[in-house]
């Protein structure tokens, strides 16, 4: 694995540090009147969630690791593990459902997801950025309600709640953002 320095550390770069993988939420270089500059990171560890604020200064050195990532498809949930398969080897993976947090909901049956591997183990799993889902429950467009950025509540087929547009009724399949959970378009 290559080694950085600490200032080199960017958001989204996974380190190795003190015996665990901790990919990097923010990081934010300071430069203080007296002593040398050095890089405020929060830290995030990949296997059990924790949080860490962290210094390193420009002569730190850190492991640097890469994760190996793999177009897989989901098949099916089973007691709280979701079954993926590799569509080139035809090998199933079973990954952990809380792995997705509150994300879980926008995984579809057939849908290509991103999984990242550090070795052998799943440690993220990344899902299309814009999935289609439809649009169960809504209230009715009131006439004359032609406000900008008015938007009005909406349950979608998967129980996620989001709000839409006016102009959006039930039945109707839209466009949601997977990263931010809020309404894109119309599909």
């Amino acid at each position: 694995m290559p080694k950085i320095n600490g200032n080199e550390i960017r958001p989204g770069n996974i380190i190795e540090h003190d015996g665990g993988l901790w990919a990097a939420v923010k990081v934010s270089h300071v430069k203080p009147g007296k002593g040398g500059a050095f890089a405020q990171c929060e830290l995030k560890n990949i296997r059990d969630g924790r949080k860490l604020n962290e210094r390193f200064r420009s002569e730190d050195r850190v492991e640097q690791v890469r994760l190996e990532q793999k177009d897989q498809q989901f098949l099916y949930e089973s007691d709280g593990r979701l079954v993926f398969m590799d569509s080139e080897t035809f090998e199933q993976t079973e990954i952990d459902a809380d792995l997705l947090g509150e994300r879980r909901p926008f995984l579809q049956d057939g849908m290509t997801a991103t999984v990242e591997y550090y070795g052998e183990e799943a440690l993220n799993v990344s899902l299309p950025q814009k999935v289609i889902c439809t649009i169960v429950e809504t209230e009715p467009v009131v006439k004359g309600q032609t406000a900008a950025n008015s938007f009005k509540p909406a349950l979608l087929d998967n129980g996620i709640k989001i709000s839409v547009p006016p102009f959006v009724g039930q039945g109707e399949a839209v466009v949601v953002n997977t990263e931010t959970m809020e309404y894109s378009e119309r599909a």
